[in-house]
């Protein structure tokens, strides 16, 4: 070609790159944000907008981010973003979880512990430097996300207000009336004589007594009723065989359990006769040694419940419950319950209303209840108590055991699980169970199964122990009177005023307070509790700490969205402080997504080495890459990430990327005011296009608001790829290259690109944000400074297409099938590119009257010098069938000279005498009119 026909195509110009340098890019559009304070502005500019209202479930301060962290933040800016773009006004205020235990352990391992090294008061100081620290650490990498929020003015759990406006709350639930006190086992150590939470416990090995016992039942024929078989012969006394290592508990036996669902039996041996679960029969006559044995009768557990047995050794009565906790792993599928010591022991006392009764003392010792080992350590107790059973006949088995067992991780000895006093917030005290399960029923959840994780959570929920043993927490500020514990009557007015106190100088307020300024003459009677509130409940009072004490935010607030282990935390205390205090769930909608898991489903671990860190991942592919994954996976399930599906995930990114700078460079001279065509004067190729891009902007706007990310990447993907790469664009690069600059050809495949990139920018930006506002910036005509203060592009009215879209579809089925005997001629040698085949098309009559209406105009879609076609029962020798139904193709090489303009193989190359090399269709398209196209 001369470089004066070179001079007259329409080559793409744009100064968007090719390639992304996500890496070196990103920051510098996250530094232009920063400079148009894009957060505040979008609070301005929708000031009087409808609010959508997303409340931050606060990560730990504690640790740099992983990708867990990333995946949770990335979906809920996702969320915000769609809701901008839909035109609401949208506040997001980032919050930090700042008290609580693994602060307090980072902090031992570098002063020491709060009152032996170091004053509690100097402790919690270094607590709250720490947790700044961490705070300032995590938010670096959060805005490096790209998540808009109020960063600057974050809610912290360990700011002054936040810890008044936590007294607070808990003074409204106690108003209430949901606040008790009671008891629950907790971890106890010996040694250090307090409760240790669970990040406090190790496993080791420890050697303990294994025993059999025998609960003798109360009434034979109860029990006999209870079992199918035949039972005339039997005389002996029947007893439920449970198994133990901790023979030190059985003082404090209230109950055995049993599993519903489980077959038991009632079998006979050396003139006893005993109950035991019946997957467990052989293990335990092995264990004991006893070969021969008779089964008498069959029982399911659930018919077992309501049994009353006797105690081994004391004179007490205890009943047969039913138990999910019971397994049929170990033991005889009996369970010894005592509910002073076990959690899940605990949990079915607190059912069924069985004492609670605990013999120790701290130091581990027993006391008067029990002559024959008052004052004993549970230790040298345990001899005791075994020759006990077997003074009463009741040791069935004994043997020692080599099990892992929790130690103290500071002393390294053995601790055991004890019922101390604590504070509880009541699920049936006033109904608030009922109103939470009300409320829950109220809501949308997202997938729809976690409404019914929710209730089987709620179901028979345990009263929430809020009250812990530590330094670092919001105290429970509460007075207690020394000579009955009971609560000062004045109680939540004191409140009040301590949380005033705290509002100005934080929880160093309580810890400071002369009890007699505010008590007056009565604080001799008192005394200030030690406890602080579990840092669950910091959380779970956000709706009132962050949502209801700032004007800018609404309650309640439109979604949360967490991992799907915050069932069992985050949503539920929330739903529960929430309804003690309100009577109304703090959320209308829910949505869980699942874990982060390597190619082999393992979740990520240090010590498997199978951790990905996102700031790894971003310094090397660019956080838009890695928000892509994330939205194109589906986070209802678990998160599968591994280098070849992030490698995928980069080609996508590239396609999209790819597909915009094709649409940008293809523009470059376009002026909307000038050049703009309106739908009834495009080509039907371009209205076509415009109607997929709707049909596109839809999808996805309804995939955004039902929160189904990975849907709307493969909508946008499939655009990019396959209706526009493969189709749409492929075919207009001829007419946007060779049609005359300012001709009506031209000019609409420019209006349909210009329409397509408005609709594609939008829909990338909450995906990509850094991706859409750098393609934002390289667009034409006058728009806002980001593509954040823009809403969704309003297409011009839907108008009929003069080619029906089921039309178009057959016709890129048609394509599809001339481009694979295209292909297959070019392997074989027998042709070169695409515009040197010549084409006939034999189509039944449905078909050739859908391809007909293109005319002359058809080898432009199949992007070949000549297209025709033929009826199909014309079909000559060297036709070929195809994938289309009534089609066979026939092509050829062409047999005419290639135009050196525009490469196509034409009949009138040659028939201008000053322009022997060109087709006429260029000559026109540079030195006339212009072509004139319909269709393609």
């Amino acid at each position: 070609m001369t470089d004066n026909y070179k001079n007259t195509l329409n080559l793409p110009k744009t100064d968007f790159p090719m390639k992304a340098n996500l890496a070196q890019r990103e920051p510098e559009m996250a530094k232009r944000w920063e400079a148009l304070d894009i957060y505040h502005h979008l609070q301005t500019q929708r000031a009087e907008a409808p609010v959508f209202m997303l409340c931050d479930g606060p990560p730990y301060a504690n640790g740099a981010i992983h990708l867990g962290h990333a995946v949770n933040k990335t979906l809920k800016d996702i969320v915000l973003k769609s809701k901008l773009m839909a035109g609401y006004r949208v506040p997001y205020v980032p919050g930090w979880d700042c008290h609580g235990l693994p602060i307090e352990l980072n902090v031992e391992k570098k002063i020491g512990k709060a009152g032996d090294k170091v004053s509690s008061k100097a402790f919690r100081q270094a607590c709250r430097d720490y947790a700044n620290s961490q705070i300032e650490l995590q938010k670096t990498a959060f805005k490096r996300l790209g998540i808009f929020g109020d960063w600057d003015n974050p809610y912290l759990t360990m700011n002054a207000r936040f810890e008044a406006n936590i007294i607070r709350s808990l003074a409204t639930i106690i108003d209430n009336h949901h606040l008790q006190r009671g008891y629950k086992p907790v971890h106890w150590c010996f040694k250090c004589a307090s409760a240790l939470a669970e990040a406090e416990v190790e496993y080791r090995d420890k050697e303990s007594p294994s025993i059999d016992v025998c609960f003798d039942v109360v009434d034979r024929e109860d029990l006999l009723s209870r079992f199918n078989g035949d039972f005339d012969n039997i005389v002996a006394n029947c007893a439920v065989v449970i198994w133990t290592t901790t023979p030190w508990t059985l003082p404090a036996n209230q109950a055995v359990a049993v599993h519903e669902d489980v077959n038991y039996v009632l079998l006979t041996f050396d003139q006893r006769v005993i109950i035991i679960a019946e997957p467990l029969v052989g293990a335990v006559m092995m264990r004991c040694g006893i070969e021969k044995y008779t089964v008498l009768g069959h029982s399911l557990g659930e018919r077992l419940v309501g049994l009353q047995l006797h105690h081994p050794f004391l004179d007490r009565q205890v009943p047969v419950l039913a138990g999910d906790h019971v397994t049929v792993d170990s033991g005889t599928g009996c369970v010894h319950t005592a509910p002073a010591h076990g959690l899940e022991d605990y949990a079915l006392g607190i059912a069924h209303d069985l004492p609670l009764d605990t013999p120790l003392n701290d130091r581990g010792c027993f006391a008067a209840d029990m002559p024959e080992i008052e004052g004993l350590h549970l230790n040298a107790a345990n001899p005791v108590i075994i020759d006990l059973l077997r003074q009463h006949d009741h040791l069935l088995h004994e043997e020692k055991l080599l099990h892992s067992y929790p130690h103290c991780w500071r002393h390294k000895t053995p601790l055991i699980y004890r019922a101390t006093p604590q504070w509880f917030i009541s699920m049936e005290k006033n109904h608030l169970l009922d109103h939470a399960t009300h409320e829950v029923e109220q809501v949308r959840w997202i997938p729809e199964n976690g409404k019914h994780r929710m209730m089987a959570m709620l179901e028979d929920r345990p009263d929430w122990c809020i009250s812990r043993q530590r330094t670092w927490g919001v105290p429970l500020p509460l007075f207690l009177h020394k000579d009955t514990d009971e609560l000062h009557p004045d109680t939540t007015a004191l409140m009040a005023k301590i949380a005033d106190l705290v509002a100005e100088d934080g929880i160093e307020a309580w810890h400071d307070l002369d009890t007699r300024a505010l008590l007056g003459d009565d604080a001799d009677n008192y005394k200030k509790c030690s406890d602080v509130l579990d840092v669950w409940f910091d959380s779970g009072v956000i709706h009132a700490c962050v949502l209801k004490a700032r004007k800018e935010l609404v309650f309640p607030a439109d979604l949360f969205l967490e991992g799907s282990d915050q069932h069992r935390g985050w949503f539920q205390t929330s739903l529960l402080t929430s309804c003690a205090m309100y009577h109304v769930a703090p959320y209308r909608q829910v949505l869980t997504h699942g874990f982060t898991v390597d190619a082999e489903g393992r979740k990520m671990s240090k010590s498997l080495g199978n951790v990905i860190a996102p700031d790894k991942l971003i310094k090397t592919m660019g956080a838009d890459v890695l928000r892509l994954w994330i939205a194109s996976t589906d986070y209802q399930r678990e998160m599968v990430v591994s280098e070849a599906i992030l490698k995928h995930s980069s080609e996508t990114y590239r396609r999209i990327r790819n597909t915009a700078r094709f649409l940008l460079a293809n523009l470059n001279d376009f002026a909307v005011d000038k050049h703009l065509l309106p739908l009834d004067k495009l080509l039907a190729l371009d209205h076509w296009a415009i109607e997929r891009a709707r049909q596109l902007q839809t999808n996805v706007q309804q995939a955004y608001d039902n929160y189904q990310f990975h849907v709307l990447v493969q909508a946008i993907h499939h655009f990019c790829s396959i209706e526009m790469g493969s189709f749409y664009l492929d075919i207009i690069k001829d007419r946007q290259y060779t049609a005359k600059t300012d001709g009506q050809a031209r000019r609409s495949a420019q209006t349909a690109m210009w329409h397509i990139m408005e609709v594609l920018v939008r829909l990338l930006a909450p995906i990509c944000p850094y991706t859409a506002d750098e393609i934002w910036q390289h667009m034409s005509g006058e728009r806002e400074a980001s593509v954040f203060l823009s809403t969704w592009y309003e297409l011009p009215a839907e108008q009929a297409m003069s080619i029906s879209a089921d039309n178009w579809q057959t016709v890129m089925n048609v394509r599809d099938a001339v481009n694979k005997e295209i292909e297959r001629l070019r392997a074989d040698k027998h042709l070169g590119s695409n515009l040197e085949a010549t084409v006939t098309l034999y189509a039944d009559d449905d078909l050739k009257a859908c391809l007909d209406q293109f005319k002359d105009e058809l080898r432009f879609v199949l992007i070949v010098s000549e297209a025709q076609v033929l009826p199909l029962n014309k079909a000559e020798a060297g036709r070929v069938s195809s994938d289309v139904d009534g089609l066979t193709i026939k092509i050829t090489p062409s047999r005419y000279q290639k135009c050196a303009r525009c490469w196509q193989y034409r009949p009138d190359v040659g028939s201008h005498a000053d322009h022997p090399q060109l087709c006429r269709r260029c000559i026109c398209n540079c030195f006339e009119q212009g072509e004139v196209r319909h269709y393609a």
